[in-house]
């Protein structure tokens, strides 16, 4: 529905809402847009393992640079501003793809993508609070389902234009570029306010700047469980996006890209089940469930490649989708319920600028590892690291929630 609260037609809240939303799933979308389409490039262009992830890498780098210089942007500017730009940088950089005749074509789509995805996350994250119009804990649901459908996507719909359709190394992104317009123009059509808590048109105190991301006093402790949960959720996501289909052909023996794409689609899928059914769970239980269940999804990744087990396969992908949904849902909802109002998009920016920063670090060496010494030694390494740091989020989220119930209890 559109509305004429501010003198010109725009989307209502419920509008604005989903019009965010599609803008998470369009991002994550982006970022795994690649995955499917890696053993083709492997293939046909003999692109090693290593700079397989070195392509994967370059868009959580870029992300980050721009977090550290934007991050505040959509608290300035609004937040429809912010996102039509980081909207338009990510079509831009799927444009790059679809016409990529060499790596370096995909190094620079990545940047494009990063940039973009780096502009819009926390002010989609940020926009999905202020208009929301549900529980207090829908935004944060709806957020996690959204990107998760975008992980789906990117490998069903990829994984079937691969195997099936023609161009398989360009097809799927001129697709994507084409739902990156659809995007744009429901952005277009968001308020053009500061904020959506309600619309403003009112332009902020200050110019905004460069600035050092900071997190405000008082929000340290939840900042850092908020952001290891997230992180250990992404550096999963590093593992899968850049080796997933990898690593159902080569050691799991499935070499149709549908097959493939369908299997590494059930972790976004079950990501996108917990993110609806767990929305009334308290984020720091939501967090201390996910980190055991991503390690041992984790666990079962490992076991799948010793057994080149696609069942294996199929379960390991369930019990860690279920796992990355539990600590981002934990994750998000936390830091959302504590970031004041007029910092959220800078505050939630900032826990994106650490999770991302650790996907991009643990890719690169997660590919040096597989280019050295094999596809499923560097599996036997890096899933035990990452389990490690799913289970340090549970730590840290169940102690601190018995610091707080122990400071509720003298208070009383």
């Amino acid at each position: 529905m559109l509305s004429t609260r501010l003198g010109h037609a725009h989307l209502g809240d419920r509008g604005s809402f989903f019009a965010a939303a599609s803008v998470a799933a369009l991002a994550l979308w982006a970022s795994g847009s690649p995955s499917i389409v890696y053993p083709v490039y492997t293939s046909d262009w003999g692109l090693t393992a290593s700079l397989v992830t070195i392509v994967f890498a370059v868009y959580p780098i870029s992300l980050v640079v721009t977090l550290v210089v934007f991050g505040s942007l959509s608290d300035y500017i609004g937040r429809r501003a912010t996102l039509l730009i980081g909207v338009a940088l990510i079509g831009a950089g799927v444009l790059l793809f679809a016409v990529a005749p060499n790596v370096v074509w995909l190094m620079l789509g990545r940047v494009l993508q990063g940039a973009g995805v780096g502009f819009a996350m926390g002010a989609a994250s940020a926009a999905m609070v202020e208009y929301n119009t549900g529980s207090p804990g829908r935004a944060s649901s709806v957020n996690t389902a959204a990107t998760a459908l975008g992980l789906a996507l990117a490998t069903i719909v990829g994984g079937g234009l691969v195997e099936y359709a023609p161009f398989p190394l360009h097809l799927s992104y001129w697709v994507l570029f084409g739902i990156a317009a659809v995007v744009f123009v429901a952005v277009w059509w968001m308020p053009r306010g500061l904020t959506g808590a309600p619309p403003r048109d009112d332009a902020p105190a200050t110019r905004w700047r460069p600035q050092r991301v900071a997190v405000p006093r008082g929000l340290r402790v939840v900042f850092a469980v908020s952001a290891l949960a997230i992180s250990a959720g992404y550096a999963m996501g590093a593992l899968l996006l850049s080796l997933g289909s990898q690593i159902a052909q080569d050691l799991i023996k499935t070499d149709n890209a549908l097959v493939a794409g369908v299997a590494l689609s059930i972790s976004a899928i079950v990501i996108g089940v917990v993110a609806i059914l767990a929305r009334s769970l308290a984020p720091r239980t939501s967090i201390a469930v996910g980190g055991f269940s991503i390690a041992a999804g984790l666990g079962l990744l490992v076991l799948s490649a010793a057994l080149e087990s696609l069942p294996v396969f199929v379960a390991a992908s369930v019990v860690a989708g279920a796992g990355y949904g539990w600590l981002f849902l934990g994750g998000l909802g936390l830091i959302s319920r504590h970031a004041p109002v007029h910092h959220r998009a800078s505050t939630l920016s900032a826990v994106y600028l650490v999770a991302y920063l650790a996907q991009g670090v643990i890719a690169v060496l997660i590919g040096q590892s597989a280019t050295a010494l094999g596809l499923e030694p560097a599996l036997d390494i890096w899933a035990p690291v990452i389990a490690a740091i799913g289970l340090a989020a549970s730590g840290a989220a169940i102690a601190t929630s018995i610091g707080l119930r122990r400071r509720q209890a003298e208070a009383g």
